[in-house]
């Protein structure tokens, strides 16, 4: 059955409105994003109840044209015999209504009114994903599988793939790769990565920025310890391949693919493109529980990845946390990663619209 997914716009005014005085953009309006933000909430609705205002403050300050969250944790609309719309939030329970009620209200304060939001959500309080974009930088299509179609829909909720004049953006939630090859863990992870890199090949056509949490560390220098995370078991389990032992996101199996993916797809990683040291203090997005044996060790595994022919337009890649203490964390134990991009030359972007039509 073909789903629909209709997006869901809120009235409201941002710190820079790039609104007609309509609020309805006209051609002359509509422009190409060049600042990016992604984002692990780690259940959207909590960082709504209790970090919201710090968060509101820090996007205003930023002021960025697309917003992508990871872990959204929304139930997708629908009810008994009746297929799920992944575009829309539950409703037909007072609970649902009532978080609903409260997500939306939150998205339609400033500065997030300016924006129109996609959702990609699962059956449950699984996973999902979302998409803010500002109002006069709307994208071509917007699609919810990494096969690029409307009428599919990867079902937990972890892509969200909108066209754009001259690139693609990608917003996803790799699953975690796990701990135990008999649970599947690693096999589910295995198939994620092999659709990610047939994407990125079959899709070269068109530059691509790539971003979320993609639950990778690449190499050494993106944990603050590696001999600990490569060492890492679960209550002793030791898998049979060497290559899947260690820290799920820093295994080498995982790490080896995902270079594979960058190579392939000709992808280049922004943050580290810039930022060739290592940084204790402020160069990782995730950071473990402060208390216990993960306290103070932490990985970058959340990502904006671009296209080689993109890259020359990086300005800057950061992370906004920092410190063992998570600051900058707004209550998720993922900071936001920001990208900007300079202003396509006029040429180089008439040659790419030419090249694809």
């Amino acid at each position: 059955m073909k789903r629909f997914f209709k997006p869901i716009e809120k009235e409201g005014s941002a710190k820079k409105p790039c609104l007609s005085p309509s609020d309805k953009p006209n051609d002359n309006d509509k422009k190409e994003p060049l600042k990016f933000l992604t984002w692990n909430a780690n259940s959207l609705l909590l960082r709504v109840k209790s970090n919201w205002p710090e968060f509101s403050d820090f996007v205003s300050k930023i002021d960025p044209d697309v917003i992508a969250i990871q872990e959204v944790r929304m139930p997708a609309a629908g009810s008994k015999g009746a297929p799920k719309n992944p575009g829309e939030l539950k409703d037909d329970t007072s609970t649902s209504r009532e978080e609903k009620q409260i997500l939306m209200r939150a998205l339609s304060s400033p500065p997030f009114g300016n924006y129109r939001v996609w959702w990609s959500l699962a059956d449950s309080k699984y996973a999902g994903t979302a998409l803010l974009v500002k109002k006069c930088c709307q994208p071509q299509k917007v699609s919810f599988s990494l096969e690029g179609t409307a009428s599919k829909h990867e079902q937990d909720g972890r892509v969200i793939l909108a066209e754009f004049e001259t690139f693609r953006l990608l917003n996803t939630y790799a699953p975690n790769n796990g701990w135990k090859e008999e649970e599947n863990s690693f096999l589910r992870r295995r198939k994620w990565d092999k659709k990610l890199l047939e994407f990125v090949v079959q899709h070269s056509d068109k530059p691509l920025i790539w971003c979320g949490d993609l639950n990778v560390s690449h190499e050494d220098i993106d944990v603050s310890h590696p001999d600990f995370f490569s060492a890492a078991k679960l209550n002793g389990y030791i898998p049979p391949n060497k290559e899947d032992c260690g820290q799920p996101g820093f295994t080498v199996a995982e790490r080896k693919r995902f270079g594979s993916i960058l190579k392939e797809g000709r992808l280049i990683d922004a943050y580290r493109y810039l930022h060739k040291e290592k940084d204790m203090e402020g160069g990782f997005s995730w950071s473990g529980h402060p208390i216990g044996k993960y306290r103070g060790k932490r990985m970058r595994i959340d990502y904006f990845i671009v296209s080689e022919k993109l890259k020359d337009r990086v300005v800057a890649c950061e992370m906004h946390g920092q410190g063992i203490e998570l600051q900058g964390f707004y209550g998720s134990d993922h900071c936001p990663v920001s990208l900007e991009l300079s202003q396509a030359s006029s040429t180089v972007a008439q040659i790419e619209v030419v090249n694809h039509m």
